[in-house]
């Protein structure tokens, strides 16, 4: 299969490009029956050489090019009508009729608050020249009205707010939000690539609209993803700034499977400058070692990083609910625990030569001793809560 794709320079065209490039490498093996060999990417400044042979011999076309912000609107027609029009006829040309994407967007709809847009009236021109195209040609052309999009690589104050906010807070530049509760309708990069990937193996997502509301039609005459989230612009700079801050805190906020949260985190992440990358952790140092907190979890506790010098006993403590899990990684140590009111001691000779997981019991009192004479022992510790100074549920008992 041979794949054009215009405005491949565009935070889309990069995304998908990059996507495309994977499964033509075989690095992706996620879609056996995608077969590509020809990827032919098309841009603003590409010579018409290769629009031509893109048109010649492709077996799918995404049209991804258009205009957002141009200097004059008279422009917006000019970008977004204008160059489908230039592709449509280029493939009649050659009497290519394989499958046609375009990208439109919710502000075609010409409805509301969209109504006397220059942005809206151009993607909607597009449309409609698509459309005769299909009746005029008979071939298969499958329009998306996407709403705001977001993540990584998308150019800040032009792609989406999302792309400003979130370079503006990893770079400590202002935000301004005139009113935290409104509310978008946001589709992230890599689900809007799912679907049109979805649509290159003919599984598109059919839609109608009523108004400005996409509505699932098996055959309708519109194309979405209807993995979207609404969420208003108080609650991402909210999000934002514990992202920003968690370096400071180790706390990371709750990021459930495909929620908006682990989405933003991601997209938050890639406009870091080099020097947010890396950053300081505490470590809490004596001369037994040292003990490093790493990560704090709003519902699934703590992560910390214990070091041992040789010889030297740590723990001799129990607790009454809370629960740990100790992994030593490097070195040679013994975990001892016994359950309080017991004499019966449990023990655990542990390498890290064979990583394993021990266990820490509640109403049993641990300890981890360094059996080394010259290497330190090395222990990823996890704790099913944030450590409460308050409330620390530690209590000293030596193990023997």
């Amino acid at each position: 299969m041979k794949i054009l794709v215009t405005g491949a320079e565009g935070f889309v065209g990069k995304n998908l490009a990059a996507a495309l490039d994977n499964l033509k490498s075989n690095k992706d093996r996620t879609r056996p029956q995608l077969k590509i060999d020809e990827i032919y990417l098309y841009d603003i400044n590409s010579s018409e050489e290769i629009l031509e042979e893109a048109c010649k011999n492709a077996d799918f076309v995404f049209n991804l090019a258009g205009v957002n912000r141009p200097e004059n609107p008279e422009d917006f027609m000019a970008g977004n009508f204008g160059f489908a029009s230039k592709l449509l006829d280029t493939l009649k040309k050659y009497n290519n009729t394989c499958p046609v994407m375009l990208s439109s967007s919710i502000q075609a709809t010409l409805v509301g608050r969209y109504a006397n847009g220059e942005y809206g009236k151009s993607k909607k021109a597009g449309e409609d020249l698509f459309f005769d195209y299909a009746k005029s040609t008979g071939a298969k052309v499958l329009v998306y009205r996407l709403p705001n999009l977001f993540g990584k690589w998308g150019r800040p104050n032009y792609n989406s707010v999302i792309a400003t906010f979130c370079n503006n807070m990893a770079n400590d530049l202002p935000i301004t939000v005139n009113d935290p509760a409104v509310e978008l309708e946001l589709l992230y990069i890599d689900d809007l690539v799912c679907e049109l990937l979805n649509a290159l193996e003919g599984k598109e997502t059919r839609c109608e609209y009523d108004g400005v509301n996409a509505i699932s039609v098996e055959n309708g005459n519109f194309c979405t993803s209807f993995n979207t989230h609404k969420v208003t612009l108080g609650r991402i700079v909210e999000l934002l700034e514990s992202f920003k801050n968690q370096p400071a805190t180790l706390v990371m906020p709750e990021i459930p499977f495909n929620s908006f949260e682990k989405k933003l985190y991601s997209t938050y992440l890639s406009y870091l400058p080099k020097e947010k990358v890396i950053f300081d952790l505490k470590m809490n140092e004596d001369d037994r070692g040292s003990f490093t907190e790493l990560l704090k979890t709003e519902n699934c506790g703590q992560f910390s990083i214990n070091i041992s010098k040789p010889g030297i006993v740590k723990g001799q403590h129990w607790h009454h609910t809370k629960w740990e899990f100790f992994i030593v990684v490097a070195g040679e140590g013994l975990i001892q625990q016994r359950k309080i009111g017991s004499d019966e001691v449990l023990n655990f000779h542990v390498s890290g030569d064979k990583i394993q997981a021990v266990h820490m019991l509640p109403g049993y009192t641990h300890n981890i001793i360094n059996l080394s004479e010259t290497e330190n022992l090395v222990t990823v510790m996890w704790a099913n809560e944030i450590f409460n100074p308050n409330k620390p549920d530690t209590f000293f008992e030596v193990v023997e």
